[in-house]
């Protein structure tokens, strides 16, 4: 029954929350309603004047900062909450690479020892999100390029006969949003491609990458790699999957007609640089919106490592990662 209360207790605040707001929309709605009778002379019953005027705006007033300042308390909750889904969010992801991140000892977390099934449980809720997210970007971006070729394509079947000139520049839109959408299914494509690298150090796993996007892509792309660099295998995990975010943001925004990807060592630092010559972005504005430039900065701090990413619109996108060598792996 205690439990039964406790649930109850929320759900009566809400309530009342609720109603107390609905009472104050409605007096404001009923005074701005008489001033605006009264202003245009429609109604002299409630005419305005001495101290009830004062008393009407008080409520008014009264009715506007209680609102204001509910509001202010319901952002504050809500940024809250945002704020503890960000850091759990943070911990799911981190978790993912534990196995590979683990300390010499062979010392088991506080979570692994209370749960054996906690990690995998941890790695089974990221593939679900990375498979929301696609579903996301699908929906957003190629399923609404489709929609968009089919209705300009019933309307060239509408338009040929009577305007050929209209015609020929809805077939030659319809070409443009095909190319668009065919861009789109290639970057999601480089997200399904294995965590892991399947045997492949970083540099055969980009090597391959590059071959492979060659022959289907309108793009030139160079790749220099240093081949003695062999990373611990989160650290190359990592760095794969920053490759592929960077590749899928260049194949879908950038309209780039060349990239340059670098894999070299840097006195004690390795150092990854991915170079493209597209339009560029505002990267301030970009930063706040943008999942895949906020996950490339996760990743790269899990590493210990540094990100920095230089863009302007016009001028074409650069992304520096330096990794320490403490991520290399010893090799006989």
């Amino acid at each position: 029954m205690e439990q039964g209360k406790r649930v109850e207790q929320p759900n009566h605040a809400a309530r009342r929350r609720n109603i107390t707001e609905t009472i104050l929309w409605l007096l404001i709605i009923i005074s701005l309603v008489v001033i605006v009778l009264q202003g245009i002379g429609y109604v002299e019953l409630f005419t305005l004047q001495g101290k009830w005027a004062v008393i009407g705006l008080t409520i008014i007033g009264a009715a506007l900062a209680a609102v204001a300042l509910g509001s202010y308390l319901q952002n504050s909750k809500l940024k809250e909450a945002l704020k503890r889904l960000s850091e759990q969010q943070m911990k799911r992801r981190y978790a993912v690479t534990l196995d590979n991140d683990r300390s010499s000892d062979g010392e088991m977390t506080a979570e692994e020892q209370g749960d054996p099934s906690w990690t995998e449980k941890v790695k089974f809720s990221a593939v679900i999100e990375e498979r929301q997210r696609l579903a996301r970007e699908l929906h957003d971006a190629v399923s609404q390029q489709l929609f968009a070729i089919s209705m300009t394509a019933t309307a060239v079947s509408r338009t040929i006969e009577r305007d050929w000139e209209r015609a020929k520049r809805q077939v030659q839109l319809i070409e443009e949003m095909a190319a668009v959408a065919q861009s789109e299914m290639r970057a999601l494509l480089l997200h399904l491609r294995p965590v892991h690298l399947d045997g492949k150090n970083l540099g055969q796993a980009l090597t391959a990458l590059v071959e492979e996007l060659k022959q289907k892509v309108p793009m030139t792309i160079t790749l220099e790699v240093d081949e003695t660099i062999v990373l611990q295998p989160n650290a190359e995990d990592h760095l794969f999957r920053i490759a592929q975010e960077a590749l899928s943001n260049t194949l879908r925004h950038s309209k780039a007609e060349s990239m340059d990807i670098r894999l070299l060592q840097s006195g004690n630092q390795v150092h990854m640089s991915l170079q493209d010559s597209g339009v560029g972005f505002d990267l301030e504005a970009k930063k706040q919106t943008s999942y895949g430039l906020l996950t490339m900065e996760e990743r790269v701090n899990e590493l210990g490592g540094s990100l920095q990413m230089i863009s302007k619109p016009g001028e074409g996108t650069l992304i520096h990662i330096w990794v320490p060598m403490g991520v290399l792996r010893e090799t006989i």
